[in-house]
């Protein structure tokens, strides 16, 4: 699933190509439309598809920015504020084309499943592979209450004492490190790979509690967080599996990971080991990561 830096890596790239232009029309693939039909929520969320479509017409991109693993794009139609969030879910991709047959992977093109038709001409694309990923058509963050609930940007000047209050709560204290700095409501943004790099820089076992941590090493811990991130998307993300950023770009992050995927450890050749955290595969060094 895409992190920060890879979201952060798509809307760095798409905000040129879209910002101050108009969506004239849009049409789905006749998966949503089935799906959509069926009950099931399928990419769209929150809003039939015909009242989605007709939403959207007519409306003019002011900006597009990122929030935690969310993209915001800010819109405006008759003087009337809107927000767009898109998640990527685990296979979402943006493309910016005159065509979709200028998709040039196919696993892409097939599963182009949303068509901004712009004003100006060409067309933004979404493209969902398995279809995880979602869209809500707001009139701002109140609309869906969740998006309330995410911790400050971890760029951010109170994301640090944010950190160390939650990590003290009773609901986070014995769990997990790793599960903890997953949590977008701890943490936005950290999730299964720049947690894992960032516990074994630190050598941090990724199943000791919150509580078993002392506040200084928290402290380092997050700032080493932050700065795994930075690196991230200095290098334009991890391109692991099916993430791509706008119009198939690839990152490079995936070639410095120290501890993601690894079968041995870098920093001393020991056999990695792995266990299911939050439903995740966390994988450590059990020499280096106490």
């Amino acid at each position: 699933m895409p992190e920060l830096p890879e979201v952060e890596g798509v809307v760095r790239d798409l905000a040129p190509l879209v910002e101050g232009r108009t969506v004239k029309q849009l049409s789905v693939s006749d998966t949503v439309v089935i799906s959509k039909t069926a009950g099931k929520e399928t990419i769209i969320k929150g809003k039939s598809v015909d009242d989605f479509l007709h939403g959207m017409e007519n409306m003019q991109v002011e900006k597009i920015v990122r929030r935690s693993k969310y993209i915001y794009f800010h819109l405006m139609k008759e003087n009337q504020p809107y927000l767009l969030v898109s998640h990527l879910g685990m296979t979402g991709a943006w493309f910016v084309v005159d065509s979709p047959d200028e998709i040039t992977e196919e696993k892409f093109r097939k599963h182009a499943h949303v068509f901004l038709e712009m004003e100006d001409g060409g067309l933004l694309v979404y493209s969902d592979i398995r279809r995880f990923g979602e869209m809500r058509l707001l009139q701002a963050e109140e609309d869906f209450p969740p998006l309330l609930e995410m911790a400050p940007e971890p760029f951010s000047d109170e994301a640090l004492n944010h950190f160390l209050s939650m990590a003290e709560t009773p609901k986070y204290k014995r769990k997990p490190i790793k599960e903890v700095i997953m949590d977008g409501k701890v943490i936005s943004g950290c999730g299964n790979i720049y947690a894992t790099e960032a516990l074994f820089h630190m050598k941090i076992h990724p199943g000791r509690s919150a509580e078993r941590i002392s506040k200084k090493r928290k402290v380092l811990l997050f700032e080493e967080i932050v700065r795994v991130l930075q690196e991230s998307i200095d290098a334009g993300g991890s391109t692991i599996s099916d993430y791509r950023s706008v119009n198939g770009n690839a990152g490079t992050m995936q070639d410095r990971l120290h501890m993601y995927g690894k079968k041995t450890c870098l920093a001393c050749d020991t056999p990695t080991k792995s266990k299911q955290i939050a439903g995740r595969t966390s994988v450590y060094c059990p020499a280096c990561q106490k």
